[in-house]
């Protein structure tokens, strides 16, 4: 089991909240894993130490904090250099700990959750391209080995047959995602045939995009309370019987902050069905006190992937969690800040708006 020591590494100028916001998320991320947080650190640093990210003195805060603690690995919640990754081990390794930062963390949970063809092998590029460059460490420890540090021995033959060996797969991978991407074409072209509207639902990570899913099209698709239960992309038909039409809703990966671009471009594949998609339903959680700045890294992504001015409409979920007079109070408070999209408060659990929130996918769809 994973038992972990949680550090960030944040500039003073962060608030204690936002900084324990960090944290709670980063240990929420462990948990998604099925892991443990033992204890959670916080080092405020406005440039990170070079070599190893985290300074000296918290690294031997560290050794002597597991003479107790018993953790057998250090996650440092942002993403860290590879050159500082591996310098990082090697002064932790002696004391039992390995060292993963906070994209290894994620590439982890993907890995666990990963289900289909297509998922499994955009979480197989994403590592390439983020442990690709951690092979020089290993070229390193050859090279003791061999010629010795600064001359050419067998530390820099492997180093050099490690990265041809990382760059034929990644272009394997890529064939197999390409081949991927042509069925999804496929697919997409008889839906068009058929006249087939598609919607994608996206959102941050746990807003209950895929309950919504359900709530709309009886898919049936697993949904839990946690950070990136879904990774591949789910499709189901909604059908409106005012008018006896049909749809097809798909959800796909949930958003994060500090997500990076290399993950991002990774599961380009996936995020197609949402970038094709005629109307997107951008679902949040109204209970989330931190709704409005997720929105924003959301929508940061969206422009990533050149589908920030797509047509949408904002979802307002989980209005089942609050009390009439917070309703009312936030629906207030938001209604200057929702003037670009149309928006509608639903419940996935209770079915509350979702008749409302159907009306306004016909009408932004041409179907009525």
């Amino acid at each position: 089991m994973l038992k972990a020591i949680l550090i960030d590494c944040i500039p003073p100028s962060v608030t204690p909240k936002e900084a324990d916001y960090r944290l709670s998320e980063a240990e929420s991320l462990v948990k998604t894993y099925g892991g443990v947080v033992l204890v959670k650190k916080i080092q405020k640093k406005l440039i990170p130490n070079y070599a190893t990210y985290i300074g000296g003195g918290k690294i031997e805060e560290i050794v002597e904090l597991n003479t107790t603690l018993g953790a057998n690995i250090v996650i440092i919640n942002n993403e860290l250099k590879p050159r500082q990754i591996y310098n990082l081990s090697e002064k932790l390794k002696k004391n039992g700990l390995e060292v993963w930062d906070r994209v290894d963390l994620i590439l982890k949970i993907f890995q666990k959750h990963a289900t289909t063809r297509e998922a499994k092998l955009e979480i197989q590029l994403a590592s390439i391209k983020h442990m690709g460059p951690r092979i020089f460490g290993m070229g390193m420890e050859l090279s003791r080995q061999g010629g010795g540090i600064g001359t050419k021995g067998v530390g820099e033959t492997n180093t050099e047959f490690m990265k041809r060996h990382l760059a034929r797969m990644e272009h394997r991978i890529l064939e197999q995602l390409e081949e991927c991407k042509k069925v999804r074409k496929v697919h997409r072209d008889a839906r068009k045939r058929k006249n087939l509207p598609t919607v994608g639902i996206i959102g941050y990570t746990n807003v209950g995009k895929t309950s919504l899913l359900n709530a709309l099209t009886r898919k049936g698709a697993y949904a839990a309370h946690k950070l990136f239960a879904t990774l591949d992309t789910r499709v189901g038909k909604i059908y409106f019987p005012e008018n006896a039409k049909e749809a097809l809703v798909s959800d796909t990966i949930g958003f994060i902050q500090d997500l990076p671009t290399t993950l991002i471009k990774s599961f380009q594949s996936t995020l197609e069905e949402t970038i094709e998609a005629d109307l997107l339903l951008h679902v949040m959680d109204v209970s989330d006190p931190r709704m409005t700045e997720k929105i924003k890294i959301v929508n940061v992504i969206l422009a990533q992937i050149d589908a920030l001015y797509k047509p949408t409409l904002y979802v307002l979920n989980k209005i089942d969690c609050l009390p009439k007079k917070e309703r009312t109070a936030l629906l207030k408070k938001m209604a200057g800040e929702f003037k670009r999209h149309e928006s509608f408060w639903v419940s996935s659990v209770s079915g509350e708006g979702l008749m409302e929130l159907k009306k306004g996918m016909q009408k932004s769809l041409g179907l009525l």
